[in-house]
């Protein structure tokens, strides 16, 4: 191993590209966010190589590792990195800052790019970002949206990002919309540990100085959990409150889902979930509702009977704040108005 190639969790930061060369899978479940993934072994040699070191000898799979990991890097440099230019300056890691990405690193700096390598790999990274949510948070100046259902909660937040505040998007973050009719269409879940990397890449881009902006969130994002030490400064955090009349809601709201209006089964499907809350008869009469287009009086009957009673129990519960927090009312349908509140809310 050359030491003085190696470079810390701390000095991501002033690379051209992070590059990723454990395989698919574990790339999948979780990386530093923006590297790319080029495989120095891919799921089936990884394998292969592990049940040789394991079931014949190390030296064997590690002539067939090193095999491998020779074509495999050759075929990337053909055709993935075919185009980097002369100063290129790269970052390579895997699992543990081993054999993988020491022998993509020699390969590229004999080339002639200033190429480095992450010293103890993701193991490092993913210590690195346990350690930093655990404290990271309560750094922050938090400035937390509150709002029923269908208030517009999001929106405002993409409107105060597009004015120039700092906002986090747990739920985009997230790819859910955080009840039990969230989940976004064509946009499965990351997995937790990957959650928690774009939650540590965010917040590592914030100005101390500076409020950020976030949507009142519970314990869990769809099947996600938010970190412990966010979710206490959320709920430690001064609150806005964010409101708006149900006739505005119910049109916001079915806008919000839209994909589940035009999918009955679907929507159902999501229905099905609240039987245990309000029973069969309730949910037969919501599902009649969506299959004969009468969206509308469905969507109302949702936020008055299941949204709103159980998110006033929620947030009075957990935001302490709320009661002193700036008060602000959604009174039109459009992008000005959450422009306008934007304006406020920054202003405040």
């Amino acid at each position: 191993m050359r030491n003085n190639e190696l470079v810390t969790v701390a000095q991501l930061t002033g690379f051209d590209e992070v590059i990723d060369v454990r395989s698919e899978a574990e790339f999948a479940e979780d990386h530093i966010p923006g590297a790319i993934n080029l495989p120095a072994l891919n799921n089936e040699e990884r394998a292969r190589v592990g049940t040789l070191y394991t079931q014949v000898s190390p030296f064997d799979a590690k002539k067939i590792g090193a095999a491998l990991i020779s074509r495999n890097i050759a075929r990337h440099l053909d055709e993935t990195l075919s185009n980097r230019p002369r100063n290129w300056k790269p970052l390579v890691y895997c699992w543990r800052g081993g054999q993988r990405s020491d022998a993509f690193t020699t390969v590229l700096q004999h080339i002639g790019w200033r190429a480095n390598r992450l010293a103890g790999g993701y193991k490092a990274y993913r210590h690195a970002v346990i350690d930093d949510l655990a404290v990271l948070p309560a750094q922050f100046n938090w400035r937390v949206v509150c709002g029923m259902t269908g208030a517009g909660k999001s929106r405002l937040l993409r409107a105060l990002e597009k004015a120039g505040a700092q906002v986090l998007d747990l739920e985009a973050l997230a790819a859910h919309r955080g009840s039990v009719l969230g989940n976004l269409p064509g946009a499965p879940q990351p997995a937790q540990k990957m959650f928690e990397s774009l939650v540590w890449h965010a917040l590592r881009t914030f100005d101390r100085a500076r409020p950020v902006f976030v949507e009142s969130e519970s314990k869990k994002i769809g099947n996600l959990r938010t970190p412990e030490a966010l979710i206490e400064a959320m709920w430690a955090a001064d609150c806005i409150n964010l409101s708006a009349p149900t006739e505005l809601r119910v049109p916001m709201l079915m806008h919000e889902y839209v994909h589940l209006v035009r999918d009955p089964a679907a929507l159902g499907e999501r229905l099905d979930r609240l039987r245990q809350l309000h029973g069969h008869e309730r949910i037969a009469s919501w599902k009649a509702m969506s299959i004969a287009g009468d969206t509308g009086t469905l969507v109302r009957e949702l936020l008055e009977l299941h949204y709103d009673p159980a998110y006033t129990r929620s947030i009075l519960k957990h935001y302490k704040k709320l009661a002193q927090g700036l008060k602000i009312e959604v009174q039109r349908d459009d992008d000005a108005e959450f422009d306008r509140l934007a304006a406020i809310c920054i202003g405040a």
